[in-house]
């Protein structure tokens, strides 16, 4: 005979798992946004190094 969890106990132990992974907080998220953004910032910085300041001023 096959003893098997009840659905009870299935749904106990998934409620389980989600409150500890929500208990984690965003971190990944936060991450990947910070990344993102440096990432934005960097290509923002070398474009204006690169191709606006050698132009020099507008007449």
């Amino acid at each position: 005979m096959i003893n098997s969890d009840l659905p009870e106990q299935v749904e106990a132990t998934a409620d389980e798992r989600v409150n500890r992974i929500v208990a984690g907080g965003p971190g990944g998220a936060l991450v990947l946004a910070g990344i993102s953004t440096a990432c934005v910032i960097g290509m923002w910085l070398a474009f204006y190094l690169l191709v606006f300041l050698p132009r020099g001023a507008l007449q």
